[in-house]
């Protein structure tokens, strides 16, 4: 049976310290970050991307009627955002927030992180909710382990407008990291909307429960960004150093460039992974030149 066992879902300002942040994380499984991105910095990232969301046709590009149902029939999800948006490049990828929470999650256990993918997901009117479930379900020996298996990735819920209940609002259900069984995923009457207003964000563990809210309205989107940081000993989900141009690559900053896979990482134990010749991959691209 189901054991929840806070039914509060925290918010502080985005400005608090990295170890209240990461304490109430634990604590109830996520935690909104009120004013993660300026007002200005959401405008330019919507500026950024706006055509090519609405070139993108919504529902899946998948027969599979699980995957289908997971990705929405009335959801866009737009990738590549490296190339799309210097605002995700140059604001987010680098944003202190991101990587002090990402250091203080993997620094000690897992050594070093990465970015798995950055994605807009654009729920629109009539998707019902989506399935509930856990991020780490990508593999299945975490669900095994259930609440005593690593932190296999974080993630942050960027609001890039309002978001309501009626609109699709993230749903979550607090402490659900903590039950025994993670083959339990809950039930829909269990979860709490996320409210947020445009520029907050909802950090949230890879162990708790959560979805996509269905959106009940006729005519409205309920716009989100999630970034998704993971390991350094994990496969990411996109290809980055295959699609984004060097060029770009060279006008970031260098810890954005390690969350594409343009740095070396060095995972705990390991001598180092993404080298050439047990040489700094930054280096050997000249990414400092």
């Amino acid at each position: 049976m189901s054991i929840r066992h806070t039914t509060d879902l925290p918010s502080l300002p985005a400005s608090s310290s990295t170890d209240e942040i990461v304490s109430e994380l634990n604590r109830a499984g996520g935690v909104i970050l009120r004013n993660f991105l300026t007002a200005e910095q959401v405008d330019n990232f919507n500026k950024d991307i706006d055509d090519e969301l609405e070139r993108l046709a919504p529902g899946s590009k998948y027969d599979d009627e699980f995957i289908a149902a997971f990705h929405g029939n009335n959801t866009k999800r737009l990738t590549g955002l490296p190339m799309l948006s210097a605002t995700f490049r140059n604001d987010i990828l680098d944003h202190d927030v991101i990587h002090n929470v990402s250091e203080a999650i993997y620094r000690e256990d897992a050594g070093d992180y990465w970015l798995t993918t950055g994605q807009v997901i654009d729920i629109g009117p009539g998707n019902p909710a989506q399935l509930l479930h856990r991020d780490l379900e990508n593999g299945p020996i975490w669900v095994k382990l259930g609440p005593a298996g690593p932190m296999v990735m974080i993630n942050f819920i960027i609001a890039l407008c309002d978001f309501t209940e009626e609109i699709g609002a993230t749903r979550v259900i607090p402490g659900s990291q903590d039950w025994p069984d993670y083959e339990d995923r809950g039930s829909d009457d269990m979860t709490i909307p996320v409210i947020m207003n445009a520029g907050d964000c909802f950090l949230f563990s890879c162990k708790v429960v959560h979805g996509g809210g269905a959106n009940t309205t006729t005519d409205k989107r309920r716009r989100a960004l999630t970034v998704p940081v993971q390991p350094a000993y994990l496969l990411v989900e996109e290809p980055y150093h295959l699609t984004v141009d060097l060029d770009v690559v060279k006008t970031m900053a260098p810890r954005a460039q390690k969350m594409l896979g343009f740095r070396s990482l060095f995972p705990k134990g390991s001598p180092g992974l993404m080298q050439v010749n047990y040489e700094e991959l930054g280096d050997y691209l000249r990414l400092d030149a």
